[in-house]
């Protein structure tokens, strides 16, 4: 799936997932939280792209997460990307075929998202809240890439940039400095799952096992489901019904979330102007 597409699932998954636990778990978030984990989820869901790479110098190609900072986040993706390709020579099994890239191998398996979620939340707790809001300026930054991708196309890296560290100042002023943000983490790791989730309805998959072996001398096989179900990276069924799917479930979600407050204080203004 194409950037905007993951970025618009993790938004979706984060939102219908809060809407669920606050009817059946009577889990209440604020709306400064609801946003915070959603912009964590959008952008958790374009991490595992960092292993797509392009040219630092002219600060082109590469994925979209890949150039959500200019030559600064090109040159993080160049490097996550030889560590990836690093990881697979370095298990690659007889059977598993030999690769000059990184992309699709350790940041689409589930320890990689497991392993971002816990150092997202181990960050927070032990740096506290300007770690916090460092973390919330690295994420809302790829969720701006990806959600609004024609905008950032047009308004730059540097624009995008500062609309993020916009985002986090805000977020410095109001969160509590208190907490230890284990909710971060699990954005950030959810995120993650929903991108592997959504690779593998496209035809070529995800080692969404690894590093268990599948099979005779084989580490990273490509899970997904049949070619002729796949969806099509950028086709129609992507970029119209899925992306319509997301919209819809996210509108939902957030009517879901904040309609009964705002009817209940619709209520009560009624009722004390009618005293």
């Amino acid at each position: 799936m194409m950037g905007p597409s993951h970025a618009l699932s993790g938004a979706a998954a984060w939102l219908a997932g809060s809407w669920a636990v606050d009817q059946f778990a009577g889990y209440h978030q604020t709306p400064l939280m609801i946003g915070v984990g959603t912009a964590m989820a959008a952008g958790g869901a374009l991490l595992p792209d960092f292993d797509l790479s392009g040219k630092v110098t002219t600060n082109q190609g590469g994925a979209t997460v890949a150039r959500t900072f200019g030559v600064f986040s090109l040159f993080v993706a160049e490097v996550i990307e030889k560590i990836s390709l690093g990881i697979y020579a370095a298990t690659r099994q007889k059977r598993d075929p030999k690769r000059d890239h990184g992309h699709r191998t350790f940041t689409h398996t589930l320890p990689f998202a497991a392993l971002v979620g816990w150092g997202t939340t181990e960050l927070a707790a032990h740096y506290g809240k300007w770690a916090v809001v460092g973390i919330i300026f690295f994420m809302a930054g790829l969720a701006l890439r990806g959600l609004f991708e024609k905008w950032a196309e047009r308004a730059g890296w540097l624009i995008v940039t500062l609309a993020a560290a916009a985002i986090a100042w805000f977020t410095a002023a109001n969160l509590p400095g208190d907490r230890g943000y284990p909710l971060l983490g699990f954005a950030v790791g959810a995120g993650c799952v929903v991108h592997l989730l959504g690779d593998m309805i496209t035809k070529n998959g995800v080692p969404i096992f690894w590093p268990i072996p599948t099979g005779r001398n084989r580490m990273w096989r490509m899970v997904g489901i049949p070619n002729q179900f796949a969806v099509k990276v950028g086709g129609k069924t992507e970029t119209v019904v899925l992306t319509t799917a997301f919209t819809v479930i996210s509108l939902v979600s957030l009517a879901g979330l904040f309609a009964p407050v705002l009817l209940h204080r619709l209520n009560l203004d009624v009722w004390a102007s009618s005293k």
